[in-house]
């Protein structure tokens, strides 16, 4: 057993095991410190990768050559394509996972990467050096065995864990969640180097047992008919015998149960003291923020093929189990109820990202990245996407190339670390699509497109790989370029149109102009136009790959126009604010924003512009000074 390694990545979760498999693949030694190692990118809450947002994440993780998106194609037991009825940009791909199968795969694939070496045991501190300069940099790690591992560079990915504490009612233990025990000693390290440090909560529901269930009694949501696939690459394919998943309802009396438990709750009695997530609230945040309602919806999702445990999501509670258990039973098809755990809430520690660079790593310690919870968000993909870049940016400042930095126009992963890293966090932050301005260019079906490039110059797409990405690219531009030149009469397709509601055609058009109707797309096409028809069997394409090019067609205009905007913005991002610039030098600025930039001290005026209290006229400002 090695004692020095490149990189000591601390913590086995989603973002773990993105960060320690990226840094290996790359050729960094690197060592994954886990405390557990049966529990490899556990799926602690709900088991399920993706949805609104989350899913472009994910299929942005895979372009870039991560693992999340592949495992979660070879574990999956449903598969959902959310949003179909709204604007391409929304469409969110989602899959329920076989979680300990999902775990176990992660295991594998870690067990079997070169440069990758798995300790077992528990970071309790981290051990700090200087540079030449005299900066602070980090040289080790030392763990509650007492072993030290000597290294470079750490990424933090420690979760919930450190200093967590599970509430459920007035019953409270340590722990990092049901089962495993807290960490500590990681935030004084870092309180000691003056690091600021905050606490957050989070939640997670009872789980059920699925033989005292009446399933006849709740209503199936069933996965697509078609279903598709995370991952670009051909070496997994879409979810065969998909698992439903069920919609339940709760009531007035089950309301009236919980209310009675609310004097008890440690979220409204002052034993909580962390923020917990907004847009994924505990059953008692809803019945007091929702007085008015008379029942919620509630989505019960099975754990795995083989277990009858299942995931009662939008249930999560602190309340004391008596409560929860009652409650339960007034549901429909709950009243036999039998439960493995009730719910309970977790506090834990967190670093407020606005003591980051862009590449993850911390400003006040050279080779310290930190990653996940610990930056302050919440969601496995979240977690996945900052482990990811946190591994190949620790990789590359030990060889002393530029960090790889995701513009915000880029990629959804951009977005994520942008917004950390300039607003900061006063809640568990969650990706939305609402947070990207250029949504309709960071689409789920062009990740590949966007990024997979990318990913072959860090180095963690395959040869092989890059030469699939580029047949593909070529099939896509290929039908394009076909629709742009295909005239099409009006009397051969007049028939067509009227038979799908559309306005016949007065003259000849451009197939290209036919498919920016509504109502009008290859697959129906195809079965009216044989020139069309020939050439799909001239050159044979996937229903993926057609869907492409009918969104970059049908979106071209609105496409454009986001690339212009992007475009004209760039020019902000490429004007860069000299290091260790003395804001409060500048008499002109607002004292707000003189604070705010001394604070984060942004890279770039398109940062600085970002950043909550900085006006379009303090932005003039410092065009002044730094930009003519």
């Amino acid at each position: 057993m090695k004692l020095e390694y490149d990189i000591v990545v601390i913590g086995g979760g989603h973002a773990g095991c993105e960060a320690a498999s990226a840094a290996a693949r790359l050729g960094s030694r690197t060592l994954l410190l886990t405390m557990d190692m049966t529990k490899m990118a556990s799926m602690s809450c709900n088991p399920a990768i993706g949805g609104v947002a989350k899913g472009q994440i994910v299929r942005e993780i895979d372009a870039l050559g991560g693992q999340t998106g592949r495992i979660t194609d070879l574990t999956a037991v449903q598969f959902r394509m959310l949003n179909r009825s709204k604007g391409a940009a929304m469409w969110s791909p989602r899959a329920q996972c076989d979680k300990t199968r999902f775990s176990e795969c992660w295991r594998r694939t870690l067990e079997q990467t070169e440069n990758l070496s798995i300790w077992q045991d528990a970071a309790t501190e981290l051990l700090f050096g200087t540079t030449g300069e005299g900066q602070p940099c980090i040289c080790g790690v030392r763990t509650r065995m007492g072993v030290e591992f000597a290294c470079r560079a750490v990424v933090l990915t420690a979760g919930t864990f450190l200093d967590g504490v599970m509430h459920c009612g007035a019953a409270h233990a340590e722990g990092g969640r049901a089962g495993d025990a807290a960490s500590h000693g990681i935030t004084e390290s870092l309180r000691r180097m003056g690091f600021e440090s905050g606490r957050m909560k989070t939640g997670t529901p009872a789980r059920l047992d699925a033989r005292s269930i009446d399933f006849t009694q709740l209503e199936p949501q069933y996965g697509d008919e078609n279903p598709s696939k995370f991952s670009f690459s051909s070496e997994t394919k879409p979810v065969e015998n998909q698992m439903p998943c069920y919609l339940v309802y709760t009531t007035p009396e089950v309301h009236d149960i919980l209310r009675g438990g609310f004097d008890r709750s440690p979220l409204f009695n002052g034993t909580i003291h962390g923020i917990g997530p907004r847009y994924c609230p505990s059953i008692e945040d809803k019945l007091r923020t929702f007085a008015d309602k008379e029942q919620h919806q509630l989505f019960l999702e099975p754990e795995g093929r083989t277990t009858n445990e299942y995931y009662l999501n939008g249930f999560s509670s602190s309340l004391p189990w008596e409560v929860q258990w009652e409650a339960l039973h007034r549901i429909r098809g709950f009243e036999h109820l039998e439960i493995y755990r009730p719910g309970y809430a977790i506090e834990y520690d967190y670093f407020p990202p606005t003591q980051l660079h862009h590449s993850l790593e911390t400003k006040a310690v050279r080779g310290l990245f930190f990653a996940g919870q610990v930056n302050g968000t919440t969601g496995y993909e979240e977690a996945a996407a900052q482990g990811l870049m946190a591994g190949i940016n620790a990789h590359r400042q030990l060889r002393g190339e530029e960090p790889v930095v995701l513009r915000r126009d880029e990629a959804y992963i951009g977005v994520l670390i942008d917004d950390l890293v300039t607003k900061g966090v006063d809640e568990p932050y969650r990706m939305f699509t609402s947070r990207a301005e250029y949504r309709i260019l960071l689409r789920q079906d062009n990740a590949d497109l966007r990024l997979t490039p990318k990913g072959h110059e860090i180095g963690l797409i395959t040869a092989e790989r890059y030469a699939e990405f580029e047949q593909k690219k070529s099939r896509v531009e290929s039908l394009v370029a076909f629709a742009h030149g295909l005239s099409v009469k009006a009397a051969e397709i007049n028939d067509y149109l009227k038979s799908v509601g559309s306005d016949p055609l007065t003259q000849g058009r451009k197939l290209h102009d036919i498919l920016m109707r509504n109502q009008v797309d290859f697959a129906s096409l195809r079965e009216v136009l044989p020139k069309l028809r020939r050439f799909f069997d001239e050159n044979p394409m996937n229903g993926e790959e057609i869907e492409e090019a009918e969104i970059r067609i049908k979106y071209r205009g609105y496409i454009e126009r986001e690339k212009f905007i992007a475009e004209k913005l760039q020019r902000l991002e490429n004007i860069r604010i000299p290091d260790g610039f003395d804001f409060h030098s500048m008499q002109a600025l607002t004292i707000e924003a003189r604070q705010k930039l001394s604070r984060i001290r942004p890279a770039t005026i398109g940062q600085a512009s970002r950043i909550p209290g900085v006006s379009p006229a303090d932005v003039n400002v410092l065009l002044v000074k730094f930009g003519r």
